[in-house]
């Protein structure tokens, strides 16, 4: 026969514990949600003449999305969870660029968005970066603002890209 005695102190060491644990995954819900909806950054491939119905890059906190516009009205949406992102690149022509990003999670991994200005291509790409930099040593961006984290961003890819 085994006889327990809990006293008060293990009882209010157990609750608050509990409250703890509460108060961390609440904390953590509404980080996510605030980051989950915030939009950095959304680039749009160069239209008319060369292309009736441009794409666009939606960059945010947590993934990137790409919107692939083909015909009047229809679309392909393309999201890539930014901890999936392996690679980036970009494709330089004389006139244009091409993005291509390497999902570690696609079937076909490389998705390509054709027909960017040079310099959208080259801010993609440090955005994207600097978001892949922040998801690998954990970093919280849920409390920056959205002009704040830019600035960030960008100052932790400084790297001169040749065009």
């Amino acid at each position: 026969m085994s006889i327990k005695i809990f006293d008060q102190s293990d009882r209010l060491v157990e609750t608050q514990a509990v409250i703890n644990k509460k108060s961390a995954d609440k904390s953590a819900t509404e980080g996510l949600v605030r980051k989950s909806n915030r939009i950095l950054a959304t680039i749009s491939t160069v239209g008319f003449p060369f292309k009736l119905f441009p794409d666009t890059i939606n960059i945010e906190e947590g993934r990137v999305t790409i919107i692939t516009r083909t015909f009047f009205l229809s679309s392909r949406v393309h999201s890539v969870d930014i901890k999936d992102v392996s690679n980036i690149f970009i494709n330089v022509a004389p006139f244009f660029a091409q993005l291509v990003i390497v999902s570690k999670t696609f079937m076909e991994n490389e998705i390509k968005v054709n027909d960017l200005k040079k310099d959208d291509a080259v801010f993609a790409r440090r955005i994207v970066e600097g978001l892949r930099t922040f998801e690998n040593k954990q970093i919280d961006t849920s409390n920056y603002t959205v002009k704040d984290l830019l600035v960030k961003l960008e100052e932790l890819s400084t790297t001169q890209i040749v065009t």
